[in-house]
């Protein structure tokens, strides 16, 4: 499985709903409306590969395709960026 990390570009804001990734390389503003996919976003990088970081964030079986497909769309996004 990949590892992945924060863009370099990219803040992150909490908000009520979750948070507000802003990438100051391309402009674009990415809402996180899950708190627990935002605890993955901001912690990716200190795990070895993304199961990790969902196994610590207490992520189920049962709902990680979901979460894999928000993480897609955020590497999609340059909001996470895959890493050696």
């Amino acid at each position: 499985m990949t590892a992945y990390a924060l863009h370099p570009q990219v803040g992150l804001r909490d908000e009520r709903f979750g948070a507000l990734a802003y990438h100051y390389g391309n402009r674009r503003l990415t809402f996180l409306n899950d708190a627990r996919l935002v605890d993955v976003v901001r912690t990716a990088a200190e795990y070895d590969d993304i199961d990790a970081a969902l196994d610590a964030a207490g992520i189920a079986p049962s709902a990680r395709p979901a979460y894999l497909a928000a993480l897609a769309r955020l590497t999609d996004a340059e909001v996470l960026v895959a890493r050696d």
